[in-house]
């Protein structure tokens, strides 16, 4: 990831309003405040853009599957996937921030059975997704975070 003269990451937060708002808070609280959204953990991620090379940052809500986060790219149910996640595909380094830790990760795309098992446990976390999935012909992605 990119770095400033003084060796800390330059970040980019994501230019939506309230996304922007909650990323500040979280960071800025070191991972004490801003943590949840709609009752729904939530974590930052700071990920590199496949064109620009720029460091993005964004909150998103995540579920657990033992060790590791999982996050929708449900983009509100849009037949666009969001634009991390198109990063991501290029690029999959990232570093996370849950609660007060912070740590690299890698992501990747689950299977459509791999899906098919946590689905089901993300739908109750966050009811929306069903709505979002029956709403869109594209197959909304899961990503897999595993800490590096």
């Amino acid at each position: 990831m990119a770095a400033d003269a003084d060796g800390a990451a330059e970040v980019e937060v994501s230019p939506t309003g309230w996304v922007a708002r909650q990323a500040e808070l979280y960071e800025s609280s070191g991972g004490t405040k801003g943590t949840t959204q709609l009752g729904v953990p939530c974590l930052l991620m700071d990920y590199v853009g496949r064109r620009s090379g720029a460091v993005r940052r964004t909150v998103l809500m995540y579920g657990r599957d033992g060790e590791e986060y999982l996050i929708v790219a449900s983009n509100g149910g849009s037949d666009r996937p969001p634009l991390w996640y198109l990063n991501l595909r290029d690029n999959p380094g990232v570093e996370l921030r849950v609660g007060t830790e912070r740590f690299p990760a890698v992501a990747a795309t689950l299977t459509a059975e791999e899906k098919a098992r946590v689905w089901p446990r993300l739908v109750e976390l966050f009811p929306r997704y069903a709505q979002y999935q029956a709403g869109t012909g594209r197959d909304i992605p899961v990503i897999r975070l595993t800490r590096r």
